[in-house]
């Protein structure tokens, strides 16, 4: 059975909602990557060295990014060469096995969050202005509520004009109350208030907003640590989970963020956000082999339930559906 049946069949023993969303999503990533794949399986009568470069550039391009590549490459190499495949069209289900490979030997795969049984779960959430951070907490904050958890709003983002409104305005949307101060106040002080809120009202989930730009990275690292510190103190073991919030349309740059991000605040997990938006969906495999932290969410769409869950093999699902569709025919 080729892989594209199993993937098929464990798809469908999935929610067919996330599924389909998956699908949706990723269009334009599909539409130019497997395109291109599909163009070079047709121009080619055997796999030879030729057909990897081209193949290699392909997935470049897809900002899948120069090392994972290089590694996905050799890793088709020795398969092509151990299943002694001669026809280009058999390399398909291979690369769409070896994708899921890749992101499920990078260590700990689970995307659900860590949350705490007893007492309240923290979630600092960071990223850069402009990725769709705020959004994002509103979407995640609405995830949480719909399965059963009373939750909590930090507008630790005092320095950018409208934040703490349009954190407020999002709060409003999913029912769900916000701890602010006004515009220009101290983060760590908005923090503190939070929690000591979050204990006495004894909700489940406080989500933490925070600083996405000040005058320069040095300053923004010295303030997230300081909210830290203040979660670190009032909140034993807290937070429990550092989501950083990436834009999928921007690439490389994105993969940049998360090295900056990672060193000053031990990022747990990727909110990838607007990769419906991008045909270089791939930067979700360069994250997660290159920086070994797991996407936990990504955005496929605009609307309050358009933030997924992420799931390997929905992704890869995602990446393939038309040539799965076409096998099925055949």
């Amino acid at each position: 059975m080729s892989f594209f049946k199993k993937l098929k069949e464990k798809i469908t023993m999935q929610t067919e909602t996330a599924s389909e969303k998956f699908k949706d999503g990723l269009t334009k990533t599909r539409d130019s990557f497997s395109g291109k794949v599909n163009d070079l399986v047709a121009r080619y009568r055997k796999v030879d060295e030729d057909f990897f470069e081209e193949l290699e550039e392909i997935l470049i391009g897809a900002d899948v990014g120069v090392n994972t590549v290089m590694e996905l490459i050799d890793e088709l190499r020795m398969e092509v060469k151990r299943r002694n495949i001669q026809d280009p069209r058999q390399v398909q289900s291979v690369i769409s096995e070896k994708l899921v490979d890749i992101y499920e030997e990078a260590g700990d795969v689970s995307p659900s969050i860590n949350m705490q049984v007893d007492g309240l779960t923290v979630i600092l959430v960071v990223g850069v202005n402009g990725v769709g951070k705020t959004t994002s907490i509103g979407k995640i904050a609405n995830k949480l509520k719909q399965d059963g958890k009373s939750v909590l709003l930090a507008a630790g983002d005092t320095f950018r004009a409208g934040a703490i409104e349009q954190l407020e305005v999002w709060g409003e949307r999913v029912g769900v109350d916000v701890i602010k101060q006004s515009s220009g106040s101290d983060p760590a002080a908005v923090m503190y208030d939070a929690l000591q809120a979050a204990k006495a009202r004894k909700v489940d989930v406080l989500l933490c907003d925070t600083a996405g730009r000040l005058q320069n990275k040095v300053n923004l690292m010295k303030e997230l640590e300081k909210v830290k510190r203040v979660i670190e103190r009032e909140v034993p073991g807290a937070p429990h989970e550092v989501l950083l919030v990436l834009d999928a349309t921007t690439g490389q740059n994105a993969l940049s963020q998360a090295k900056i991000f990672s060193e000053a605040t031990n990022v747990s997990g990727i909110v990838l956000t607007k990769l419906d938006g991008t045909a270089k969906g791939g930067i979700v495999l360069a994250i997660r082999n290159e920086l070994k932290i797991p996407v936990k969410f990504v955005g496929l769409g605009e609307k309050v339930d358009d933030l997924q869950v992420f799931n390997a093999e929905q992704y890869v699902y995602g990446l393939f559906a038309d040539m799965m569709e076409k096998e099925e025919k055949a």
